[in-house]
């Protein structure tokens, strides 16, 4: 199973800002194994949704051109301390990894 996702929130009066870091490889297909010669496999995330107590903050759509293990930062209003946040990403091997926290207080 892949690494887990790490996130991190603070905040400023009413909007909290989410830090998420998602620990996978993301080739691109376009890389040589330097040992054998051949292309590595593209393999990277295709989609990841972030839902604060069941209701969707973000829903994103990756490609190849996304460096390894991809860090992003969004803001949410409304989102308090001990609010539970899930993160979900699939890859394009199918691949899936969901991770669900608990927001920590301010």
């Amino acid at each position: 199973m892949p690494e887990a996702i790490k996130l991190r929130a603070s905040w400023q009066e009413d909007i909290a800002e989410i830090r998420l870091m998602m620990p996978h490889p993301m080739e691109t297909g376009q890389r040589k194994d330097p040992e054998s010669g051949k292309l590595v496999a593209a393999h990277f995330i295709e989609t990841f949704t972030v839902s604060a107590n069941g209701q969707e903050l973000v829903r994103g759509q990756l490609n190849t051109s996304i460096a390894r293990n991809p860090l992003f930062s969004f803001y949410a209003r409304g989102v308090r301390p001990g609010d539970r946040i899930d993160v979900v990403w699939i890859d394009n091997k199918g691949e899936t990894r969901r991770d669900q926290f608990i927001l920590a207080s301010k």
